[in-house]
């Protein structure tokens, strides 16, 4: 199966680059990644629940999540702070695993319009290293990142 999520991550370099269309107008592309309730939505799935503690979509914000497995036992948490909010254009943000190795990653989200119907997403990740940045596409990242973003596309639709 081919993905529409695409990953790019060149050799010797600290960060990657992950593009994607979707079939959404920007400003709902956009509100998936800024309303909590759409964003909690889109990150769950029938394996785990995904709980936004905080998001603060604004400049100097912050958020926080935690997802749980079917038993309500927490599996993975994430945090980090909002650098720049700009509405339907572009999120930087920091994003850290708790309990993991791997350090605090900054993440530039670009948001782009196609036509009325269908935008793209243009996210940059950069890592504090090669080898960290090595460490998380030798994870199934990529696989993942596409279900995410499938999900995405699927639970926004139904908005329009």
């Amino acid at each position: 199966m081919e993905h529409k999520t695409k990953v790019t991550a060149e050799n010797g370099k600290l960060d990657l680059v992950i593009t994607r269309e979707f079939e959404l107008p920007l400003e709902l592309l956009f509100r998936a990644h800024a309303d909590p309730d759409i964003v909690e939505q889109w990150m769950s799935n029938e394996y785990s629940t995904t709980k936004l503690l905080k998001l603060e979509s604004k400049k100097h914000g912050s958020w926080q999540l935690e997802t749980s497995d079917p038993q309500g036992k927490v599996v993975f948490r994430a945090n980090g702070v909002i650098h720049e909010f700009v509405p339907d254009k572009k999120i930087t943000r920091t994003f850290e695993m708790e309990n993991t190795p791997f350090g605090v990653q900054l993440e530039v989200y670009e948001f782009e319009k196609i036509n009325d119907d269908s935008s793209k997403l243009n996210l940059h990740v950069i890592y504090e290293s090669v080898a960290q940045r090595d460490q998380v596409l030798q994870l199934p990242f990529t696989q993942g990142i596409n279900l995410a973003h499938n999900r995405l596309q699927e639970t926004v639709m139904k908005l329009k």
